[in-house]
């Protein structure tokens, strides 16, 4: 099939996510305390540094027994005192005597049975009587037999979300070495931006992309500047020069196909960039360009992700390129999690892999597909509806019922 999806140099999109997620250095560790490490890689495994739970417990409100019959059934004992979680009992429990637990209180020395309170009868202020038979050991907690004092709890590169926290805080981890924060500067080249309707009339059109980029990076969770230049090489070099020494990506819209204006990649080699590829056989956003940019005593890396200037192709990379970079950066490769769903409608072929902007919905237990109308490469509108990017294999006709790989996406 001739056209441009048939372009000489052009690598596939497994090769380009390849590249950029095991070409970068990852970046140096820092220690935070765990309340302001959410959404951070780490750096360095954490093992537990005690058993969880620490001690034995009661799993429920109720009554710790010491008892040797084999059916407790309508078995009577004499009660002496209570136990709430945090406190103890400095005496073991006696053979046919029981206590008042409560759920989280520590298990007595001599506790063969904890019986819960809905099955206990108060016969007087000092004996209980079971009403049900209860199975040795039950509703104990015991000690380490959620995690074992030395156990691991997280690799290298496990990404702290809420439940991580929570769950390493409830082992007593006070802190953690992560991957420090990538440093990162967004340079929009192009002079036809907007400022008001009337700037419309004079060609210029409203900014999609600044925006774009910045919220993206809110929602990642990265402090990121946003700055704008004119397509001139003068103003594109300089740039690079300044920007490669103090940040560890650069990304740039517009600029890197092979226009009288497109001075993203000529001045990225001038500025001592070497280039990782260019160009990838995708729909939208086939001249994407990733350049490396070492300095001479080889301690800082910076890395330059060019993106093309239609906003769709700018969303397009960012979600699938872009988080790449910025995770492999940080230790993790992984992050990139395709569903399978069943499409409900046929499609055109095309001569490149596309990458559309659709809508998955469950019907019967099934995850289903449908395309949006718009999904040129200059058209937002059809993100308000779509929930996910679907791939779509080159050169082939795709009839409805046929599964495709999709990346849903939040934001």
């Amino acid at each position: 099939m001739s056209g441009c999806g048939a372009e000489k140099g052009l690598i596939s999109i497994d090769e380009a996510l390849a590249l950029i997620q095991t070409q970068p250095k990852t970046l140096t560790a820092e220690t935070l305390a765990l309340a302001d490490s959410l959404n951070r890689y780490l750096a360095k495994a954490v093992y537990s540094e005690v058993n969880l739970p620490s001690f034995s417990q009661s799993a429920v409100d109720g009554y710790a027994i010491n008892c040797s019959l084999d059916d407790l059934q309508n078995a009577s004992f004499k009660l002496n005192g209570e136990i709430k979680a945090g406190t103890v009992s400095e005496l073991p429990l006696q053979q046919n005597h029981a206590i008042r637990i409560f759920t989280g209180g520590k298990i007595p020395e001599g506790t063969t049975h904890v019986a819960r309170q809905e099955i206990v009868i108060l016969e007087s202020a000092d004996q209980i009587r079971l009403s049900e038979h209860i199975k040795p050991q039950a509703d104990i907690r015991f000690t380490g037999e959620e995690v074992q004092q030395g156990q691991q709890l997280a690799d290298v590169g496990q990404k702290i979300n809420i439940g991580t926290l929570a769950a390493l805080s409830m082992a007593g981890v006070q802190s953690l070495d992560v991957f420090c924060k990538p440093k990162v500067a967004v340079v929009i080249t192009g002079d036809e931006v907007a400022k008001t309707p009337e700037d419309l009339q004079s060609g210029k059109v409203f900014d999609a992309n600044g925006p774009l980029l910045k919220a993206w990076f809110k929602d990642y969770g990265q402090d990121v500047e946003i700055i704008h230049i004119a397509d001139t090489a003068e103003q594109v070099s300089a740039c690079f020069e300044q920007l490669k020494q103090k940040y560890d990506v650069i990304i740039t819209t517009g600029g890197v196909s092979v226009g009288d204006y497109d001075f993203v990649r000529p001045c990225a080699f001038e500025t001592g960039f070497q280039q990782v590829f260019w160009k990838v056989k995708q729909k939208p956003g086939k001249p994407l360009f990733f350049a490396e940019y070492i300095q001479a005593d080889g301690l800082h890396h910076c890395y330059l992700l060019g993106l093309p200037g239609n906003p769709a192709a700018v969303y397009v990379a960012m979600q699938i390129y872009g988080k790449a970079l910025l995770d492999a950066l940080q230790s993790q490769t992984q992050t990139l999690q395709w569903f399978s769903a069943t499409l409900t409608h046929a499609l055109k072929p095309d001569a490149r892999e596309r990458f559309l902007r659709m809508h998955a919905y469950f019907e019967n237990g099934q995850l289903k597909l449908q395309s949006l109308a718009k999904q040129q490469s200059h058209m937002l509108s059809n993100l308000m509806q779509a929930n996910c990017l679907v791939r779509v294999p080159s050169n082939i006709q795709l009839e409805a019922g046929q599964q495709l790989s999709g990346l849903f996406i939040q934001n």
